[in-house]
């Protein structure tokens, strides 16, 4: 069988299948007209929205990003894989607090050369949904956002896009957000959210609920009416309102195709005997931590944490993927069937990486840069619609 593309999640949607210079339709990405816009990764991870980028023809110009092992997957997916040295991002790999604004601008938007867009998700654990009471207020990670804007200001793009986790609209963190609002408006720019989406209503096989802020400078003439994206795919009640919607795209699709040879992303985390028999014993499908009879002490006499040691239901879209979504102690991430936690390599097809694209730095460093991911497919679908809110149509 062949390997893991977006064919496998429904057949009408285009392929995933990705080759530097190459797109779903087959078009060749030679020629630099084919970019119409050039963009900014910053927090650029492993490359999820760079990809994404590259598949609605959006060049990317430059990336920002600290993580050691991310930059080595960026680098060798992205950059040392490119056919065309005049379209392969230039990737710094440094603290973006290190990074002078004004230096990037130098570098890629010299004489006027305009940045159409500044793409980025800022680390986002000072807003977790795991964190309780007043847990990350204080979090110096959450100042990140306004590093973000600093570079939105200086390149002064024609849009920015951010991502981030749906806790960034609790209460608790409304100074945070008041102020990058404040700000964007401050410098010309109109905002538009921010929205949360989940990945789940655009064909992503996974419950993923993230918020995103469209930000779009004042002289710049953008069609709203495309953003944020209509939704794509529904449960049994959205498709009785909308019959044009799709069902979910369940996990069946993310086992049913066998990793590539020699693959090294086909991995997952050696368990204990124990642990294995407690895998074994659990109902295929989605058993629970009660079902697979896994109850330590700190479970004793309360009912949460149900997930932790779950079976994935094929049947159903898949947990979100969090950065320890290959250890099954943190979630539900154990095989459907399989006595043991979900592979590298299935949990970057559950965010919709295609099967070539290769993780860097060993298990949980994989998992690290797959949790921190905005899928490719939503990317894309995000990515198009700002093209084609600027005027710019899948054929330009």
């Amino acid at each position: 069988m062949d390997a893991f593309e977006y064919g496998h999640l429904e057949a009408a949607q285009p392929s995933l299948s990705f080759r530097w210079g190459e797109l779903s339709n087959g078009c060749d990405l030679k020629g630099a007209s084919l970019y119409p816009l050039k963009c900014v990764d910053l927090f650029a991870g492993a490359g999820g929205l760079s990809l994404a980028a590259v598949k609605a023809r959006i060049q990317v110009v430059a990336a920002v990003e600290f993580d050691k092992h991310a930059c080595a997957t960026y680098r060798a997916n992205l950059i040392d894989s490119s056919e065309y040295s005049d379209t392969k991002p230039e990737l710094y790999s440094l603290d973006i607090l290190d990074l002078p604004p004004e230096k990037l601008r130098k570098a890629h938007f010299p004489g006027g050369n305009t940045c159409d867009v500044v793409l980025g998700g800022p680390p986002c654990q000072g807003f977790s949904v795991h964190r309780i009471n007043s847990s990350g207020v204080g979090d110096p990670r959450n100042k990140l956002i306004l590093r973000y804007f600093d570079f939105v200001r200086c390149l002064s793009p024609k849009i920015f896009l951010m991502e981030n986790v749906p806790g960034l609209l609790w209460p608790r963190h409304r100074d945070f957000l008041e102020a990058f609002l404040r700000q964007s408006e401050e410098a010309g720019y109109r905002i538009i959210g921010p929205y949360p989406l989940d990945a789940r209503d655009y064909g992503v096989p996974q419950r993923r609920k993230r918020v995103f802020v469209l930000g779009i400078r004042q002289d710049v003439l953008f069609d709203d009416s495309v953003w944020p994206p209509q939704q794509t795919h529904g449960d049994a009640k959205a498709r009785q309102r909308d019959s044009s919607l799709k069902p979910w795209a369940t996990a069946s699709a993310i086992f049913a195709v066998p990793a590539p040879d020699c693959d090294e992303n086909n991995r997952h985390m050696n368990h204990s005997p124990e642990l294995t028999k407690i895998f074994q014993a659990t109902p295929p499908n989605g058993g629970s931590r009660h079902q697979s009879g896994r109850v330590l002490p700190c479970h004793d006499g309360h009912d949460g944490h149900s997930d932790v040691y779950g079976r994935i239901n094929p049947n159903q879209p898949g947990p979100t993927m969090t950065t320890a979504c290959v250890n099954p102690s943190k979630g539900r991430f154990v095989h459907p069937t399989e006595p043991h936690g979900i592979t590298v390599r299935q949990a970057a097809r559950f965010q919709t990486f295609p099967d070539n694209f290769v993780f860097k730095g060993g298990l949980m460093a994989a998992a690290k840069q797959i949790g921190n991911a905005v899928p490719v497919r939503l990317g894309e679908i995000l990515l198009r619609a700002v093209s084609h809110g600027l005027g710019i149509g899948p054929d330009a």
